[in-house]
């Protein structure tokens, strides 16, 4: 039944019977096949069918809830006897907020280190997709922010406390300053993540307090798309500290510190609100919970 199981949280996802059947390596047909044997075991109808996908039923609604939980614990399951035959080995599946690419380097590295048998598969999605892919077990866990926005019943163990900087040219009006304040940023051609970052939106209600509209010349969902623009033309951008920094690493620009006007936002790791986790996502949020209190300068 597991693989029925998978099937259907696969459809509830995609809310289409051809994309699922493509996410799951299969036929479309055999994926209508395994839907209708789950309902034939059930004895209830899950989905609402016409010529097409029509939603859940309410059975299929609470048949989601355990399956998820089904399919979460038989993975742990078999993870758990995989370690006991051959110690701490196999894939790990992360999805990280583009923001915090860089810093997430420093856990994974650390781990790899500790445990070398492990591969990891990581995946630069917003905050809100994070949420939906550990809930629907497309990833094990996810590095977003803490405390800015609902996370929902999950484990989060926090990493670092987020601060930005201002990147520029060195020839722009704002190059020689030592400190930047949010207010000075107003009039000035901007360049910025797309709204659907976490990210954005925190920049967007710094800005807001400042009194300074909120509107960029540049949006994109790419940091390298915004650098490389911030570094060709008049525009400037604000990042965090660590991505600012690593990605100017040998170009004309300068980077300088942001003043604070609201207290830093956390940003760490979260994992499914389950246990046991499997041995691999246990030893990572225990990992995490070793070096959280070092703040920022542990990943240095």
């Amino acid at each position: 039944m597991i693989d029925k199981l998978e099937m259907f949280i696969a459809l509830a996802r995609e809310e289409h019977f051809g994309r699922a059947a493509e996410s799951l390596g299969i036929t479309q047909p055999t994926l209508s096949a395994g839907i209708k044997q789950l309902e034939g075991q059930l004895g209830v109808m899950l989905v609402w069918r016409s010529s097409r996908f029509g939603g859940l039923t309410p059975e299929g609604q609470r048949v989601l809830h355990w399956a998820r939980r089904i399919v979460g614990d038989t993975r742990t399951l078999r993870e758990e006897m995989r370690a006991a035959r051959h110690g701490l080995s196999g894939d790990l599946r992360l999805a990280i907020i583009p923001t915090a690419l860089t810093v997430a380097a420093g856990l994974t590295v650390r781990f790899s280190r500790a445990h070398p048998n492990v591969r990891f598969t990581i995946r630069s999605q917003t905050s809100i997709e994070i949420l939906a892919m550990i809930e629907n077990l497309q990833v094990d866990a996810g590095i977003s922010y803490l405390d800015n926005e609902p996370l929902g019943q999950v484990t989060a163990v926090p990493l670092y406390r987020e601060t930005y900087r201002w990147v520029c040219r060195e020839d722009h009006p704002l190059a020689d300053r030592a400190e930047i304040a949010w207010e000075d940023l107003a009039g000035l051609p901007l360049c910025l993540l797309t709204p659907d970052m976490q990210n954005r939106r925190i920049v967007n209600q710094n800005l807001y307090e400042a009194g300074i509209a909120a509107d960029a010349a540049i949006q994109s969902n790419s940091t390298v798309v915004i650098m490389a623009h911030v570094e060709a033309g008049d525009w400037g951008t604000i990042l965090p500290r660590q991505l600012a920094e690593f990605l100017a690493v040998g170009r004309p620009l300068r980077v300088i510190p942001m003043r604070a006007i609201r207290p830093p936002h956390s940003v760490g790791l979260i994992a499914p609100y389950r246990e046991p986790h499997t041995p691999i996502l246990e030893a990572l949020v225990q990992m995490s919970r070793s070096i959280s209190d070092v703040g920022e300068a542990g990943f240095g």
